[in-house]
């Protein structure tokens, strides 16, 4: 059976830094992705509002990120 685990990263009160570097939207818009000079990339909830609240970041890119594409289905 696979388990599948969600990483969670906390910080304090000074988030890392992310220089924005790339940034893609999703076809349902819905989704804000960035990636970042520091190597990160950053999933970002959009809602119907256009309030933006950040979802999940990831890491382990040891370059910058200066492009991002989606896979086709």
């Amino acid at each position: 059976m696979k388990v599948s685990v969600q990483a969670v990263a906390v910080w304090g009160k000074i988030a890392p830094s992310h220089s924005i570097t790339a940034i893609m939207i999703t076809d349902d818009q819905q989704t804000i992705v960035t990636g970042s000079q520091e190597g990160q990339i950053c999933l970002w909830d959009l809602s119907s509002e256009l309030k933006i609240s950040s979802k999940e970041i990831l890491l382990g890119h040891t370059a910058s990120v200066t492009c991002l594409a989606k896979a086709r289905e």
